[in-house]
């Protein structure tokens, strides 16, 4: 049965800013700046539960703007798992990890994660975010050396500055370059060597070639480090994401994720050694320093993992679908970059044009968000169809004739 709630106030927003005191008075220009370039958002108020369907500011609209994979972020079997863990131990943790705020829920959800990875543990964070930032910054710093994919999610970029360590860009998925700049790094001084990269990149629908990266860690000797966030749930025989899907478990020493995702949950975490994590325990700043996520949250993802077992021919759907619905954008001519995954961008060049196509799309009964700098470069601006278990043939073959139609109008 689905859930039942007493009617959520509606909330209000102000119709005007108030005035900025004099030592803030500069964002108001720098605000205009943005709005020149096309840069501006507005933050959307969402009503109801995740679903194929999703009501932004008052309209319904077919969601392709959720990275919720498998359809699990509404499931009521999670509701209903977070409901119970709620009951047993609380909402709120309480304190941080190391103090008192790790609970059995969170115990549990690290064992399954360690589990479903086969991994000989994990650590959790309240975000993915937090674990890339914590997790780089402890295993690099300035006498070190960090080699970064070009695309790379923001949160592996700021972990990379966090860490204070050199940072080598390579262009992106070029192998050739990644070793080029490794031979040349021959100082002896940096103590370790860091190569990290997502394994599905979140704004082009890319996969890292992840035999190649294992083979260049191991004939330079550096820590492999991948994001797996937009991949774990939906790759492999067993949904624990691209590093099974290419038989890498041996070549990758940690494996960085999300729960809020396929999962449906929320937080994050980094995979690996027992050794390594533990280690992380006295060494990452976003776990020590931080009140543990709620219990119930972990009892949710706990659940999901599940579910993974459960239920494999979600994923199987979903991949099977994007790639039909990948094939016919393709065979019509659509620029859709290299995808090769559950994320398809439709490129669109400029800023203006992401928006405007992104508001048509709106228009005929469809959410696929426009995404724009510094999401991605300047000139690379798209709008992005995230595909959900949730979407049939039917509704993806409406998407694509409308992409299609669209694409003649001026």
């Amino acid at each position: 049965m689905p859930c039942r709630i007493e009617t959520l106030e509606k909330p209000a927003r102000p119709t005007a800013f108030a005035p900025l005191p004099q030592p803030l008075a500069w964002i108001e220009a720098d605000m205009l700046a943005l709005r020149a370039r096309g840069l501006e958002r507005s933050q959307r108020i969402r009503s109801g539960r995740q679903g194929d369907a999703v009501t932004l500011d008052g309209r319904p609209l077919i969601n392709f703007g959720s990275n919720d994979y498998l359809g699990y972020a509404g499931d009521v079997r999670l509701t209903k798992a977070a409901a119970k863990g709620a009951c047993a131990e609380g909402f709120g943790a309480g304190a941080s990890p190391l103090v008192s705020g790790h609970s059995e829920s969170h115990e549990l959800l690290e064992q399954s994660i360690a589990r479903l990875l086969e991994t000989e543990a994990a650590l959790l964070f309240s975000s993915g975010f937090a674990a890339n930032i914590a997790t780089i910054a402890a295993l690099a710093g300035p006498d070190d050396i960090i080699f970064s994919d070009a695309r790379n999610h923001a949160s592996i970029i700021d972990g990379c500055r966090l860490s204070q360590a050199t940072v080598r860009i390579y262009p992106h998925r070029d192998m050739a370059a990644l070793a080029t700049l490794l031979a040349g790094d021959r100082d002896p001084v940096a103590r370790r060597k860091l190569i990290v990269s997502d394994t599905l990149f979140s704004m082009d629908g890319t996969l890292a070639p992840l035999a190649s990266l294992c083979e260049i860690a191991h004939q330079y000797q550096a820590i492999l480090m991948v994001d797996e966030a937009h991949a774990t749930g939906v790759f492999g025989p067993r949904g624990s994401g691209l590093v099974e899907e290419s038989n890498c478990n041996d070549g990758v020493h940690l494996r960085v994720g999300t729960l809020s995702k396929a999962l449906g949950a929320a937080g994050g975490f980094v995979a690996g050694h027992q050794a390594v994590i533990h280690w992380l325990r006295h060494k990452a700043r976003a776990s020590i320093f931080s009140t543990a996520h709620p219990p119930s949250i972990a009892a949710a993802a706990t659940r999901a993992i599940g579910l993974l077992a459960e239920e494999p021919q979600r994923r199987k759907t979903l991949l099977a679908n994007a790639a039909e619905f990948r094939d016919r954008l393709l065979s019509a001519g659509i620029d859709l970059g290299e995808a090769e995954a559950q994320i398809v961008p439709i490129m669109a060049g400029t800023a203006e044009a992401a928006v405007r196509l992104a508001d048509r799309l709106a228009s005929n009964g469809f959410f696929v968000p426009a995404i724009r700098p510094p999401s991605v470069p300047e000139g690379r601006s798209l709008v992005r169809a995230s595909l959900s278990w949730h979407h049939t043939v039917e509704t993806l073959q409406r998407l694509a004739s409308t992409i299609e139609a669209l694409r003649h109008e001026p």
